[in-house]
């Protein structure tokens, strides 16, 4: 999930409807209080930061983000109209990952958004996961049954990611579904267990690995 804060309501629906279409989760606060808020209960891969916010400004945001060490190393990028080098200099020293002034493209604003994520991504971190006959690289977003690719959509491989990196937990549906659509998302449980049985569907015998847990939720694998 990547979070935009921007007060200019036309700048962060194009940015989230942007980021959204493009394959990568987004959601827009208009304010530091919001944007807090969000943070307490889910922590974003990314923050797209404005700099000239309603009370608290971005460059304080970004401050508070780099003394927690909860949130010091989500990548932030700064957006903001003033064109001043000494905005650009004293983000960047604060922390920031890059900066981009406005008015920006789509296209340029995505091309630094996956540089940033691609320089920030652990090094050791596995693209792969595997579990039985299933596979799952996240850089290739290819899924494997039995050697045979899968086809899935974009949630269905969230999903299936998020299910495989907690391998053996019973996952409730409202963390499922806090975790594929968002903290805010409106719907209901009953898209969790849509998604699982077309997700087993896909993936023939193996889907068997999703396992239900009676009054939880769904499991996946079974013991580590």
């Amino acid at each position: 999930m990547i979070y935009c804060v921007e007060d200019d309501k036309n700048i962060r629906d194009l940015v989230v409807y942007a980021l959204n279409t493009g394959g990568l989760d987004a959601v827009g606060f208009p304010d530091a209080e919001s944007f807090y808020k969000a943070l307490a209960e889910r922590k974003p891969v990314l923050v797209l930061l404005d700099i000239m916010l309603p009370g608290e400004d971005g460059l304080a945001i970004l401050a508070k983000l780099k003394r927690d060490h909860e949130t010091a190393n989500i990548p932030v990028i700064m957006l903001t109209a003033k064109s001043s080098e000494y905005d650009k200099v004293q983000g960047l020293d604060q922390g920031a990952d890059d900066y981009i002034a406005k008015p920006f493209g789509v296209m340029e604003l995505m091309s630094r958004i996956k540089a940033v994520l691609r320089r920030s991504a652990p090094k050791d971190a596995s693209n792969e996961l595997k579990i039985g006959p299933l596979s799952l690289n996240r850089e290739q977003h290819k899924v494997f049954a039995e050697d045979v690719e899968i086809q899935l959509t974009y949630k269905e491989f969230q999903l299936l990611n998020y299910l495989m990196e907690n391998q053996g937990i019973a996952l409730t549906r409202d963390k499922l579904l806090k975790a594929i659509w968002g903290y805010d998302y409106e719907g209901e449980t009953r898209t969790v267990d849509v998604h699982i049985g077309t997700l087993r569907q896909k993936l023939g015998d193996a889907g068997q690995l999703i396992e239900t847990v009676r009054g939880i939720g769904y499991r996946i694998g079974g013991e580590k």
